[in-house]
């Protein structure tokens, strides 16, 4: 992504070297390993997923159909402007509202507000919204509203993972995927996708398993104190949603797009892939720019198929180890894959805090004048951001603190698993080493590549 190289750099004046934080990150994982298996000795995560009733007139007003049809409305309406001023607006990006809408305030502020607030883009995808829509349509019109096809759920939650990683493949691999024209390419066939599916095999199918944005954002609102259950809102303990072991096929896969992706942007941007790239587009100097972005292009997207492909094998030689050192039959891939999504919620945040911040504010200008044409719809076109906001030292500890934070909630996560699992104490203990060296490899990887950005 090149809005604003992700909104501050790497360069720090730490009081205290940057391997005190490898080091301290590792300690703070193992004693915390230590204390879990000392202090849990039960399941408490799936037991207290139900949480507390919210109050009747509350629940009422956050589930009311009234609120959803606003939602839903101005989501559909910025929908539309998105597409229209990112393919009739300016091409300069940062005067574009699209870019910066899509890759800040959409990409970054739903996450932030799913893993607080709970699963809010039920309400506020605009795709979903045009399929009920729809549906409304044709029902009132004497018509029933039928899929083309049943959803069989072979294919789990892969046609998301596509979705997804085809996104993340033009943000981190495209030479300049803040382009207007290509944002608004992007979101007109991202739209052809997820309503063409809602269309075949039915809208609650395709949400779940095929709609990229719906399912990465569902997956990060089970980490949040809210959560709807028999159409009531709950209050309960954060992450006692993702308690339990997960099923749908394909979920792995899923997770390792949303924390490969991240972790793959990391390493973009240090000197020994940039110098790769760099020799790559030497290589094709004599040739056209659109074969020099065709060849870069197809390199970043090697990079990051790798770095999913990394995520994957090393969640399953955790998983297998586990399984060998507790000696059991059966797979266990899906009893501790969800502890990876508290994980990938804190590369989010450590990896895009500054941007969110910095970047964020410059869409109270762009919002008075969304197509760069010099209007000021809403008196805020000479709003002025503050670029200083936030220190490079206060980024660095942020980030530390968001890979801590969540590398030690997945360890805690998986040791629930693991006692719900193992009757035999020490067993479930055993069947976490692996998952330990997985936290404390992915902080310590986590961190290098931020202290290289």
């Amino acid at each position: 992504m090149s809005l604003l190289a992700h909104g501050i750099g790497g360069v720090r004046d730490l009081p205290v070297p940057e391997t005190f934080f490898f080091t301290t990150a590792a300690i703070v994982l193992v004693v915390s390993f230590v204390l879990l298996g000392a202090l849990w000795r039960r399941p408490l995560l799936e037991s207290h997923s139900g949480g507390r009733l919210l109050p009747s007139a509350l629940s009422a007003f956050v589930l009311s159909w009234a609120l959803r049809l606003v939602l839903q409305a101005i989501s559909v309406g910025l929908l539309g402007l998105t597409l229209a001023t990112a393919l009739f607006g300016t091409t300069i990006e940062l005067l574009n509202f699209a870019p910066t809408f899509v890759y800040v305030i959409f990409w970054l502020g739903i996450p932030l507000l799913s893993v607080t607030l709970g699963n809010v883009w039920s309400a506020l995808s605009p795709w979903r919204a045009i399929a009920d829509a729809t549906v409304w349509v044709l029902e009132r019109g004497g018509n029933e509203a039928r899929p083309v096809l049943e959803w069989s759920g072979r294919w789990g939650r892969y046609p998301a993972a596509g979705a997804l990683f085809a996104f993340v493949a033009l943000e981190l691999a495209h030479p300049r995927p803040a382009f207007p024209r290509t944002v608004g390419i992007a979101i007109a066939l991202y739209s052809y996708w997820a309503l063409a599916g809602m269309a075949v095999y039915g809208r609650d199918a395709w949400t779940r398993c095929g709609e990229g944005f719906a399912v990465a954002f569902g997956l990060l609102a089970r980490i949040a104190p809210f959560a709807v259950r028999d159409e009531r809102v709950v209050v309960r303990w954060p992450f006692t949603g993702l308690g339990g072991a997960e099923h749908v096929r394909g979920t792995l896969v899923f997770i390792s797009v949303m924390l490969g992706s991240t972790s793959f942007d990391g390493f973009a941007r240090t000197s020994t892939w940039q110098n790769l790239v760099g020799d790559v587009r030497a290589d094709f100097a004599g040739s056209s720019v659109r074969v020099a972005d065709l060849a870069t292009t197809l390199v970043n997207v090697a990079g990051l198929t790798a770095f999913v492909a990394g995520v994957v094998m090393t969640y399953l030689a955790a998983v297998w180890s586990a399984r060998a050192l507790v000696r059991v039959e059966r797979s266990l891939v899906s009893d501790f894959v969800l502890p990876l999504v508290p994980i990938a919620a804190a590369y989010l945040v450590a990896h895009y805090f500054s941007l969110f911040v910095i970047q964020g504010q410059f869409i109270f200008t762009l919002i008075s004048d969304p197509f760069g044409k010099d209007w000021d719809l809403f008196g805020t076109a000479d709003f002025a951001p503050n670029l200083a906001i936030v220190s490079p030292e206060i980024v660095w500890y942020v980030q530390v603190a968001a890979l801590v934070v969540g590398h030690v909630a997945g360890l805690a996560i998986a040791h629930d698993r693991a006692v719900a699992l193992f009757d035999d104490r020490r067993a479930a203990l055993r069947s976490q080493y692996p998952m330990l060296a997985l936290m404390v490899l992915y902080t310590v990887g986590g961190l290098w590549l931020l202290s290289q950005g």
